[in-house]
Formats: structure tokens, C-alpha cells, sequence
């Protein structure tokens, strides 16, 4: 089974979005077995360092420069990577973004927008994309 690793800086610190993420990860644990790490929050190269220690596998920064994908394109992705790795590493940065070092020692930079969204909201979206391109992948009429 896929491992996914969510490496966040900060905490969730609103119910809701907790609430949210709880739903997610039950909904995931379907397809992967999902870890998720929270860092605290502190400049970003004090951040980039620890982060940097918990990469595995193909690592993702989610960062406003990476690249856009559609989420039938995110699921192609998952897809396609899993004949190669067994772990996904994903990481979403504090308020003040990623670090130059952690961006460069990831495998890919994916963008969800090109919009700021707030780092405790992108968890909730990125496990909402990830159940998403299972579901395509599973050929699911969730995505429609």
C-alpha cells in the first residue's frame, strides 16, 4: 500500500478544519497509509532544516511557483509516481512559504493556485485532491 506523508509546519488550530482533515484521512485510508508530521512554525530556514530531515521517497513542495495540475493531472501524477516509489512526501510551509534549500530538494513543486491560501486551509485541500485522484484513479464518479 502507497505511504503518504503530509509534512506541515504548524498546527491546525480551528475545529473545523480539523474536522475536515479527520474525514479526509479516514476517506484516504482506503488507498495509502497516511502520516501526517507538524513542524513549528519558525523562520523559514530554521523550518527548511527540519523539514528537510523528513523527506522520503518522491517529495512534493507545494509552493505558489510549482507547477499547475487539473486534478485529473494530480491524479496522473500519484499515478505514474507509484511504479516507481512506494512513499510520497508532501509539504506545505508556514505563513512565511518554503525555504530555497527545501524547494530544491524536492522532486517536484506543485502550485494548487496561484493564489495564497492559508497553510492550515491547504492541508485540508491537498487531502481533499489526494482522495480526489484515488477516486479518479478508481474510476469513481466522486470527481463528477
Amino acid at each position: 500500500m502507497l505511504k503518504i506523508n503530509l509534512v506541515c509546519v504548524g498546527t491546525l488550530k480551528e475545529k473545523y478544519l480539523a474536522d475536515a482533515c479527520s474525514e479526509y484521512q479516514k476517506r484516504l485510508s482506503r488507498f495509502c497509509r497516511l502520516s501526517v508530521v507538524e513542524l513549528p512554525e519558525l523562520d523559514p530556514e530554521k523550518e527548511g532544516r527540519r523539514i528537510l530531515e523528513k523527506l522520503e521517497g518522491f517529495t512534493v513542495a507545494l509552493c505558489v511557483e510549482g507547477k499547475k495540475l487539473s486534478s485529473e493531472g494530480f491524479a496522473e501524477l500519484i499515478a505514474a509516481k507509484s511504479l516507481e516509489f512506494s512513499t510520497y512526501t508532501f509539504v506545505i510551509g508556514g505563513s512565511e512559504g518554503l525555504s530555497d534549500e527545501v524547494k530544491r530538494n524536492c522532486r517536484y513543486a506543485l502550485s494548487f493556485s496561484a493564489m495564497t491560501f492559508p497553510h492550515q486551509l491547504m492541508r485540508v485541500i491537498l487531502l481533499e485532491q489526494l482522495y480526489r485522484g484515488f477516486m479518479i484513479n478508481a474510476h469513481n464518479p466522486y470527481h463528477k
